[in-house]
């Protein structure tokens, strides 16, 4: 005789059997769908950056260690230092030609091809890091900055900031606007522009570059990034005067460059990665400054440094010449007004409120450091 326990451990049996094939066959058949989606991806990243700078391209590296991470060594992307594939001035071109699949560099590098690239990165007297974090990820400059890219078959994201830069290193000192005229400067990018409409003879080289032409007399000063990668290259034995600040950086944003169609035609899971990815290397890049300058800033100083700050009267008047140079680029070139109006309508906001809660903090803190209480 059959009881009904029985019968209702058979059909439970039954039950398990059928749900337990059910599933095997769900597996079996979702295998092939789930590798799809994961395809294997290898690219190469150029950097306009040498290996020395281990903040500035040890980001890219940093990046690159967590797409790989992310998605189990499915899609690796391999880090190239300046001069390796390309030089470090060419390292945009290099994605736009299709050379590599991607690039970590400053856009005001390629401001020669028009202002508007520099604009998206740093130009003189523009928003700070936390200003340029906040027009980017909240005020539609990513955006903004893309559309104009698009022209150039390029997407771009930020990944790194260095925060507010020195104003380089100088044989001799500079007093006045005088002091500027004929002075051989390496300075990047679109402040060169605004320098040399003062007297200054810019001169735009990589970083590799720049310390023999200090060391053989081709260049007056140079402008890199800040003490940390300043100690590195070694300027302090060449030039001792350290200026601050650099007003033509207030808040570089380094971006990376994609092939425009390379990153369209990832899974939608490979974007998602790559921008947490390079938004964790923005943070990445400016917390790494904001550690190691300040030490090193007092390593150079016992090395010899001297350190300066530009005359009210230099600020004064490379101010009032930028602005003159906005308004002539504003006329002829629409993404640079586009980008430079986007950014002007929030930097008086952002100053204003900074000057209210930031610099009232830092002031107050500064001076009771001065009076070393703390």
């Amino acid at each position: 005789m059959t009881t009904k326990t029985t019968l209702g451990r058979r059909a439970f049996l039954s039950r398990a059997s059928v749900g337990g094939a059910a599933a095997a066959a769900g597996a079996t058949l979702a295998a092939p769908a789930i590798a799809q989606e994961s395809p294997t991806i290898n690219w190469r990243m150029t950097s306009s950056f040498p290996k020395s700078t281990d903040t500035l391209y040890g980001t890219g590296e940093y990046f690159c260690k967590l797409v790989e991470e992310a998605t189990d060594g499915k899609f690796r992307i391999q880090s190239f230092s300046a001069g390796e594939i390309v030089g470090g001035l060419q390292a945009a071109d290099a994605v736009s030609d299709g050379t590599v699949e991607m690039a970590h560099t400053v856009g005001y590098y390629y401001w020669g091809k028009d202002p508007a690239w520099a604009v998206g990165s740093a130009i003189p007297f523009s928003l700070n890091y936390r200003g340029m974090n906040a027009w980017n990820y909240f005020g539609g400059g990513i955006e903004l900055y893309n559309e104009f890219l698009d022209q150039y078959g390029l997407y771009a994201l930020p990944a790194g900031n260095t925060g507010v830069q020195m104003g380089g290193w100088f044989r001799n000192e500079i007093n006045t606007v005088a002091d500027l005229r004929g002075l051989k400067f390496r300075v990047g990018g679109f402040a060169g522009y605004v320098l040399e409409r003062l007297g200054v003879v810019p001169q735009q080289l990589a970083g590799g570059d720049i310390y023999p032409a200090l060391e053989k007399g081709t260049l007056d000063a140079v402008e890199f990034t800040g003490p940390y990668d300043d100690e590195k290259l070694g300027f302090v034995k060449v030039a001792p005067y350290y200026y601050s600040p650099g007003f033509w950086e207030g808040g570089p944003t380094v971006h990376l460059f994609f092939g425009k169609d390379k990153f369209e035609a990832l899974p939608d899971s490979y974007k998602a990665i790559v921008r947490a990815a390079a938004r964790a290397a923005d943070n990445f890049m400016i917390g790494s400054y904001d550690w190691n300058n300040p030490r090193a800033l007092m390593r150079l100083v016992q090395e010899g440094a001297q350190i300066r700050t530009f005359s009210p009267e230099i600020m004064s008047a490379l101010f009032d010449e930028s602005n003159a140079v906005y308004a002539e680029m504003a006329e002829k070139h629409e993404w640079f007004k586009k980008l430079w109006d986007s950014i002007t309508e929030f930097r008086s906001d952002h100053y204003t409120y900074t000057q209210l809660v930031d610099f009232q903090y830092d002031y107050s803190m500064m001076q009771l450091n001065g009076q070393n209480r703390l």
